[in-house]
């Protein structure tokens, strides 16, 4: 927290935006992370103030730099080195509800058959006994 400024896929790391620093260089030089509006390099400073705008696995956060922290820190103490943008807190969480919904719906699928006691449960459960 004494710092001023700190690199940019080191503050993803340590706000746990990306499991490794690695991941994160990766997702900023493929232009998944904007820094006020920029594409970027990882080498690039932030600071207190920086606006972020970040893509990953089809979510996006809008995020204002609050703090930059001098290790990583568990997930509930990072929320607080940023503030996020409402708009897309709630587009994301629409989204994750829509993706648990739909992975709920698709049956299973399995490369073996289906053992005798596999039977007799789908067997059960065809009559409504279950």
């Amino acid at each position: 927290m004494s710092e001023t400024s700190m690199r940019l896929d080191k503050w993803l790391w340590a706000a746990r935006f990306f499991k490794t620093r690695k991941l994160a260089a990766e997702a900023v030089q493929g232009g998944h992370v904007h820094l006020n509006g920029q594409r970027t390099k990882p080498g690039k400073t932030v600071q207190v103030g920086s606006r972020l705008h970040i893509r990953k696995n089809g979510l996006e956060w809008k995020i204002e730099v609050l703090e930059l922290p001098a290790q990583r820190r568990p997930a509930r103490e990072a929320v607080n080195f940023y503030r996020e943008d409402e708009q897309t807190r709630l587009k994301r969480q629409e989204i994750t509800a829509r993706r648990r919904a739909e992975r709920e719906a698709t049956p299973i699928r399995t490369d073996k058959r289906p053992s005798k006691r596999d039977r007799r449960l789908i067997h059960k459960f065809k009559q409504g006994s279950l």
